[in-house]
């Protein structure tokens, strides 16, 4: 029978309090955005109020760790599931303040009408009411005497009863001598058990990540700086998406802007640019993988923790190693030169927007290569080089999309063995081999999803190499895709419906082209046979119906830059299968000669 490595007690909720404030348990998340609306603590209250059970917390113990006097410090408990029911509980019992989405300190007032039993979120009508009282967490203020709050009530509501109001009022005030459940995970347990127990215990069935694992590990350490690197990682995933919350860190946290985080983000405060807005995961990912080498998060975790991978002890040293090179991460990680380079190398590859970017872990991997080529004081044209082409070729391989951390790991570890040079080659020679871009490449293009990463990577061929869209003389697919241009169908997507054909062939993505609407409106529902006689008319001389193309010249390149077969002006529905085939060749041979100019 497998030991049990857990414990389940039932502790007063005052007694949760009193370990919070001594520091036994620490709540990682009390710096975030408390994410509860003001009426669900309402609720909240309620339930407790009526004796409801509210769940379980779950606590998940640090592990002792060896002290460098040789003495052994105890591992403090951090609470992983259950932080918003307590700082809701802190709030409005205690009083407590909260950090809102904007980052600011506010109260949540609760009010309670203690005829009526019943609760609301306080407002400026109830604050006037004198039949409310309009934050209960004057009724657990030590300083408040009950037998004057209570005198008082009863003198300005007549006709209530002083002992049905006391009685009230100490049902409320005896909140505190509730039972919560905890559940207090041993130490010892590896992520995919914590996990585990989490997703069975927790109502709404929302997994933690093991990044949440390493950030609540990041928070609750104070001696290392833990909380305040918690906060810078929070504060620049914040203002990558959101320059305009700048202000609002200057105003409502001096402490940190006082610190040595704060003046290495201040650039993202006129930063528009969002092709790579990182969250606190991807961060965690490029700074501890380029940092330490490793590709799993789990292992950082540990680290953190103070895990000496070969003995099985922790260790306060490796706490304080740990902590001081992930900071070095981070603040690598967050230098405007080395961001804004790597974004510049990205959209050199074409990748101009983040339509074309379908996975996130990709381009994590490439700013990791770019950290390690640097730090490896590779030139900088070797560096946007191989950058490039491994960011390519990550897209088309699909290399980070399965398991991306045991790719990080081995890639990164292969990358510091072999050379980048060395490795890169011989796998990208391995992977991309003729038989891929002439036969796998095009069969792997009979999709119907334009999310595919291989045609993401031909319309980045197309801008990388000033392609027109189609029918276009003058405007770029670069110009197209920035000013968000839908996709069009060459065989017209209604004429194919009309025709019989399923979603599934009409949408092929070997059917799609980046136009102008206006083109895309004046072909309407015609088969290409007709249409593409009316554009020969045009390249005569005749009425201009698509674009501003007037020569046969022109026509041919652009059919070309499309890869586009020049047989299209005579086809039908009949010829749409031959169509698609001949398009997919094409297109892989762009990619073939866009990824060798790379």
């Amino acid at each position: 029978m497998p030991t049990q490595r857990y414990s389940v007690t039932q502790p007063p909720i005052e007694n949760i309090f009193t370990w919070i404030k001594s520091g036994d348990i620490a709540i990682p998340e009390i710096q975030r955005p408390f994410v509860w609306k003001a009426t669900k603590v309402r609720n909240f209250l309620d339930s407790l109020y009526q004796g409801y059970p509210v769940g379980y917390l779950i606590a998940w113990r640090n592990p002792d760790v060896k002290l460098k006097d040789g003495s052994t410090s105890a591992g403090k408990r951090i609470l992983i599931d259950g932080q918003q029911r307590v700082t809701a509980l802190m709030a409005a019992l205690l009083g407590h303040e909260v950090i809102d989405k904007d980052y600011q300190r506010v109260r949540i007032k609760i009010a309670f009408h203690p005829v009526d039993c019943k609760f609301e979120v306080s407002n400026p009508a109830i604050e006037k009411d004198c039949e409310w009282i309009a934050d209960v967490s004057t009724l657990f203020d030590p300083n408040t005497k009950m037998f004057e709050l209570v005198n008082t009530y009863c003198s300005v509501n007549e006709g209530t009863s002083q002992d049905e109001i006391f009685r009230c009022l100490e049902l409320l005030r005896g909140i505190t001598s509730n039972q919560i459940g905890l559940i207090e995970l041993n130490s010892d347990l590896d992520i995919e058990t914590v996990t585990e127990i989490f997703i069975r215990v927790n109502s709404e069935g929302v997994p933690l990540s093991q990044a949440d694992f390493a950030m609540s590990k990041i928070a609750v350490n104070e001696t290392y700086g833990g909380n305040a690197l918690r906060k810078a990682i929070d504060y620049f995933c914040h203002l990558a998406v959101a320059p305009e919350f700048y202000p609002l860190i200057e105003k409502h946290d001096p402490v940190f802007v006082k610190s040595e985080f704060f003046p290495k983000m201040t650039w993202l405060r006129s930063e528009n640019d969002d092709l790579y807005d990182p969250s606190y995961t991807d961060m965690l990912r490029v700074a501890y993988t380029s940092e330490f080498k490793r590709g799993r998060l789990e292992d950082l975790v540990a680290l953190l923790s103070g895990r000496n991978f070969e003995t099985k002890q922790f260790e306060e040293t490796i706490v304080e190693d740990s902590f001081a090179r992930l900071k070095k991460g981070i603040v690598r990680f967050m230098n405007e030169t080395h961001f804004k380079r790597f974004i510049m190398i990205i959209r050199s590859a074409g990748f101009v927007d983040t339509s074309l970017i379908g996975s996130q872990n990709t381009l994590n991997f490439a700013y990791i290569l770019y950290l390690t080529l640097r730090d490896q004081k590779v030139p900088d044209a070797d560096i946007e080089r191989y950058v490039r082409r491994w960011f390519v070729f990550s897209m088309l391989t699909s290399r980070y999309t399965g398991s991306p951390e045991s790719a990080f790991d081995y890639d990164i570890r292969q990358i510091y063995s072999l050379g980048i040079d060395a490795y890169s080659d011989s796998l990208i020679r391995g992977e991309l081999s003729e038989a891929f871009w002439d036969a796998a490449l095009p069969q792997q293009m009979t999709s119907a999803v334009v999310s595919s990463p291989h045609f993401h990577v031909y319309l980045a061929a197309q801008v990388k190499m000033n392609d027109k869209g189609f029918l276009s003389r003058d405007i770029s697919v670069r110009e197209l895709i920035e000013h968000r241009s839908d996709l069009h169908h060459i065989f017209p997507r209604e004429y194919l419906k009309k025709s019989g054909l399923t979603k599934g062939l009409y949408n092929q993505v070997a059917n799609y082209v980046v136009a102008q609407s206006e083109i895309n409106i004046a072909i309407g529902k015609k088969e290409p046979k007709i249409y593409f006689s009316e554009i020969k008319e045009q390249c005569q001389g005749g009425k201009k119906k698509y674009g501003n193309i007037a020569t046969p010249d022109e026509l041919t390149e652009n059919l070309r830059m499309n890869c586009i077969p020049e047989s299209i002006m005579g086809m039908t529905v009949a010829e749409y299968s031959d169509f698609l085939n001949q398009r997919r060749v094409l297109m892989a041979q762009k990619i073939k000669d866009y990824f060798g100019s790379l």
